[in-house]
């Protein structure tokens, strides 16, 4: 990690003449590039590295060109000669999708929405004119094989996954009828690929802009709006999702000078949603259920009931038998309940206490009466308290954190960590026992064990619900348990 940040001071410094005051490390989204934020006298950057260089130029080359077309994406400033770093405006840290979380489903958030759709439509008609598609990432256009692509990502990382049984020659022969039939599509302009709250940046005058739009080609405009309105986490409710398709509409109508057969672009529109939604829980299954990441895990039920109130309510304009047949098992309560963690409720008696500690000294009694528990040694990960500007920080400085992020197999071993613990919360809250002991210790009891009882904390409160009681014994100094003489470890 320390060789980005050098990377960027770097470029930065060849950018401006002078080095920056401070930099940042962003937390890293779902892609490996990595990005920082960079503050100079005259204001702040966004340094960014990513390790495709395929991927960065295509980046350029959209940029550049929807630059020149005055739309909404950032301006790239320069970039290094290997490709490798660049620097771009800083659009800030607030995205839709925050808008959304914090305020709710207000007439404000609503505005932002219609807005950023009113953009995408004009990125789509305006950004396409002119547009080099041989510079796109992958396909040049979201074709049948593009299609076939995503619904095989589905059967692969997810469908496959529950272990159910189905006909695959005849679903593999509906995928293909399916993508036939999407594919005749009235409409192809630029088609952002990943259009969702989360790639939608609000500035302080509530002006919208785009990140995220590398995966773009050639397709069909009804893909972005789907991914839109039925992005799992933003959960938007019917009414907006329909008074928004019609404002999208009337958007693209203006910008393309024409009426749309809106009985036609309603039916691919129904099929697109469907795409991406099986897209996405690829996606989840992929991230969830292979890579072992918790909160990819905890987002396959919204995927999964998304799936079925988009079934109960729209027709796909196809016959597609055996692929409705493995659709209405994926969205059955049985397997809804599969991915559905049991959660507390106010009645629950269970509570989770969580400590860190330090193996210079005792590990933290269960004074329940029932004794058990988990306890995780975190000595067998790197240790930040040995790097000298971080000794005499804890677990919860950005720092340490960063450090113990991207530096160490921490976020492995607690992924790991939580896959056990899960298992005995979930029992315990179904059979109404009152108590769990977790620790996690580490030589001092300062770094390493502080971050990672936050980190299962926060992760079991966000999943289950549940009451915690977290304690830093070294940190808070009660040593409530008879401490024994100090050993070097």
């Amino acid at each position: 990690m320390q060789q980005l940040v050098e990377g960027v001071i770097s470029l930065y410094k060849n950018w401006k003449g002078k080095a920056p005051v401070s930099v940042d490390l962003l937390p890293q989204s779902g892609s490996e590039r990595r990005y920082f934020r960079i503050h100079g006298q005259e204001g702040t950057v966004i340094g960014t590295y990513g390790a495709n260089i395929k991927e960065n130029e295509t980046f350029f080359y959209f940029t550049k060109h929807f630059r020149q077309m005055k739309l909404a994406v950032p301006e790239i400033f320069v970039v290094s000669d290997d490709r490798l770093f660049y620097l771009q405006e800083d659009l800030g840290d607030s995205s839709l999708l925050n808008h959304l979380e914090a305020k709710g489903f207000t007439d404000e958030v609503y505005g932002l929405f219609k807005k950023s759709l009113e953009a995408l439509a004009l990125l789509q008609v305006k950004g396409d004119t002119g547009l080099n598609y041989d510079n796109c990432l992958t396909n040049r256009e979201f074709g049948r094989q593009a299609i076939m692509a995503d619904l095989l990502y589905f059967k692969y990382y997810f469908l496959d996954a529950l272990r159910k049984p189905y006909d695959k020659q005849k679903l593999i022969d509906d995928f293909e009828a399916l993508s036939n039939y999407l594919t005749h599509t009235e409409y192809k302009y630029f088609m952002f690929r990943d259009f969702q709250s989360r790639n939608i940046m609000v500035k302080g005058d509530n002006s919208v802009h785009f990140i995220d739009f590398q995966g773009g080609m050639k397709g069909a405009p009804q893909y972005d709006v789907a991914s839109m309105l039925w992005q799992a986490r933003a959960n938007l409710p019917d009414q907006w999702k329909n008074n928004l398709l019609e404002d999208y509409i009337n958007a693209f109508e203006r910008l393309i000078g024409q009426p749309v057969d809106r009985n036609t672009f309603m039916s691919q529109y129904n099929g697109y949603v469907l795409i991406r939604l099986l897209q996405v829980l690829g996606a989840y299954g992929f991230r969830g259920l292979f890579e072992r990441k918790a909160q990819f895990l905890t987002s396959i039920p919204l995927a999964l009931r998304n799936l079925k109130e988009f079934f109960e309510h729209q027709s796909l304009g196809i016959s597609v038998p055996e692929f409705r047949k493995v659709l209405d098992l994926c969205v059955t309560d049985e397997i809804i309940r599969q991915f559905t963690p049991t959660q507390a409720t106010e009645q629950t008696a269970l509570v989770v206490k969580i400590h860190s500690f330090s193996y210079r000294k005792q590990i933290p009694a269960d004074h329940s009466g029932n004794g058990g528990g988990f306890v995780f040694d975190c000595r067998g990960i790197l240790n930040p308290g040995r790097v000298e500007g971080m000794k005499t920080q804890t677990g919860r400085d950005k720092e340490v954190k960063d450090f113990l992020e991207q530096q160490t197999k921490m976020p492995e071993f607690l992924n790991s960590a939580f896959d056990i613990v899960d298992i005995t919360v979930e029992e315990y809250i179904r059979r109404d026992f009152e108590s769990l002991v977790i620790s996690f210790g580490c030589t001092g009891g300062q770094h390493r064990s502080v971050y990672a009882a936050d980190a299962m904390a926060r992760h079991l409160r966000n999943k289950f619900k549940v009451k915690i009681e977290l304690q830093h014994i070294e940190q808070e100094a009660k040593n409530w348990y008879n401490p024994l003489p100090e050993k070097k470890q």
